[in-house]
């Protein structure tokens, strides 16, 4: 995200709660501060939103994450790199309050071994297929493989995620699974998201 009236628009979205009620639709919000992507945040937008922020790095020092993570008040820090365990041991000496995201590109079981060094340090780990780009592909990959995922640290599952993927997101299991990860698929421009269609598809996979 980085245009403040798609923020605003994305945070209003609302969905039955199963109560007669409505909810908030978007749990976290993304900001990337990769300089190479083609949704690069390059300035704070004029408005930031309510609900948990995240801030995606690839391979940044920690100086440039943390000025960032004050500029936005990021709550969250999605590392999508190659970065060892000791150097998300060493961005917590800095910010023991933010929780990490530590993104993993996978195409077989195998990739899942790559987990185990950051158990315990990061607070969830992000599933993407792997591709020419670290991330934002609109790829994805074979979601059977996480059948042998066995890790205590609950996951996203990320990679090409689209609008018609709703009845495949409901039908997928596992219980370390805790959210979805929707982007490429459903902008009107690197950046720019499509709030119907982030709408319908969020209530379809609610259910309610």
């Amino acid at each position: 995200m980085r245009q403040a009236e798609n923020i605003r628009d994305v945070e209003r979205l609302l969905v039955d709660d199963g109560t007669s009620g409505q909810e908030p639709a978007v749990d976290m919000m993304g900001f990337i501060f990769w300089p190479r992507s083609s949704r690069f945040v390059s300035e704070r937008p004029a408005y930031l939103p309510k609900c948990k922020r995240v801030g995606v790095f690839v391979d940044a020092c920690i100086d440039d994450i943390m000025r960032s993570v004050e500029d936005y008040a990021l709550d969250m820090v999605q590392l999508h790199g190659h970065e060892s365990p000791e150097q998300v041991s060493h961005l917590l000496s800095f910010a023991s309050h933010l929780s990490v995201i530590k993104a993993f590109n996978i195409a077989t079981e195998e990739d899942l071994l790559q987990t185990r060094p950051y158990e315990g340090l990061a607070d969830s780990f992000l599933f993407d297929t792997k591709g020419k780009s670290v991330g934002g592909n609109g790829e994805q990959f074979d979601w059977g493989v996480l059948d042998a995922y066995h890790g205590a640290t609950p996951f996203l599952l990320s990679g090409g995620i689209g609008p018609d993927d709703a009845d495949r997101i409901k039908a997928f299991r596992h219980p370390r699974c805790m959210g979805v990860d929707l982007n490429s698929r459903f902008e009107l421009a690197p950046g720019l998201k499509d709030v119907d269609k982030l709408r319908t598809f969020i209530s379809a996979i609610r259910g309610k």
